[in-house]
């Protein structure tokens, strides 16, 4: 695709069903409440930017290695976005009733009540993937800046309002982690990982989700998916980076920016800071889901 291209202008957020998002992941509803789900499938399902690209390649690692010259390609192909339509691209329903490989990889950002229901009714295995607000928020901000099918994300003290208020595309950050952290409470097929445990220990992290997918690789292999998804070297590789996407303006950030824990210090204030805290007490005050700020 040529980079020069035209790009329609940033998309508006509206409400639907009970949820902020944008035409980009409405346009093609239909198609998408009616996926065919494999029993075999694995769904990644995540929050925008709380590590989903991280546990996408880390799966395809796992599966289907780096060493065939067909692996070479983009991992947005590799694991195609379920509810995604964006001009010039085929829809991702039809990239992935189009795909070959076995099992089949899936990403999306729905929350769970939005999630189409094949996906149950094939008992079908997710991994969630959850990350501190603050951090995430951080994270979306800057994703915002460089990424033209994103509504304008204006200057950072607003943009942190609307993280509280839940306009955000995909919604209330809140309600889409205790959404997915009930559901896992009464079904045992999805495994509910933690960016911060991911950075802490990825070997750690790497077992459990091998163990949940009944794989068991070998120490080599394993070191070698280790070594592979680390942050700096996945940052490098242009299959994994999104480089070759033209939406998105490098210039202004890259789409992996940093991959710490606790690099919102460097962004809220500390009016910011508290007046999240007291906001974020209330909003998760009736759940068992805790998270940690820093590691």
């Amino acid at each position: 695709i040529n980079n020069t291209m035209e790009l329609p202008p940033r998309p508006k957020l509206f409400d639907f069903h009970g949820v902020s998002m944008t035409n980009y992941f409405t346009d093609n509803w239909d198609n998408v409440q009616n996926f065919q789900a494999r029993p075999d499938d694995i769904l990644i399902a995540t929050y925008p930017k709380a590590g989903t690209t991280w546990v996408s390649y880390i799966l395809d690692l796992l599966y289907f290695g780096q060493t065939a010259p067909e692996r070479q390609r983009p991992i947005f192909e590799k694991v195609p976005f379920l509810e995604l339509l964006i001009p010039l691209y085929p829809p991702g329903v039809e990239v992935l009733d189009n795909l070959t490989t076995s099992p089949r990889l899936i990403k999306t950002h729905l929350p769970v009540q939005l999630l189409p229901k094949s996906f149950w009714e094939q008992n079908c295995r997710i991994v969630y993937v959850a990350r501190n607000a603050k951090d995430n928020a951080v994270s979306y901000f800057h994703f915002d800046r460089m990424n033209q099918t994103q509504p304008e994300p204006g200057d950072w003290n607003n943009f942190l309002q609307r993280v509280m208020d839940g306009k955000m595309v995909f919604g209330s950050w809140y309600d889409h982690v205790t959404g997915w952290w009930e559901k896992k409470q009464t079904h045992s097929k999805i495994l509910y990982l933690f960016y911060e445990d991911m950075v802490e220990d990825t070997g750690r992290e790497l077992d459990r989700l091998c163990s949940f997918l009944g794989l068991s690789p070998s120490a080599e292999k394993k070191e070698r998916v280790r070594r592979g998804a680390q942050f700096d070297t996945m940052k490098k590789n242009s299959m994994a980076n999104y480089s070759t996407l033209p939406i998105m303006d490098f210039k202004i950030s890259p789409f992996m920016r940093k991959g710490k824990v606790g690099d919102w210090k460097n962004h809220f204030t500390v009016a910011q800071s508290e007046q999240f805290d007291e906001d974020y007490k209330k909003k998760m005050k009736n759940t068992t889901l805790q998270f940690r700020t820093v590691v």
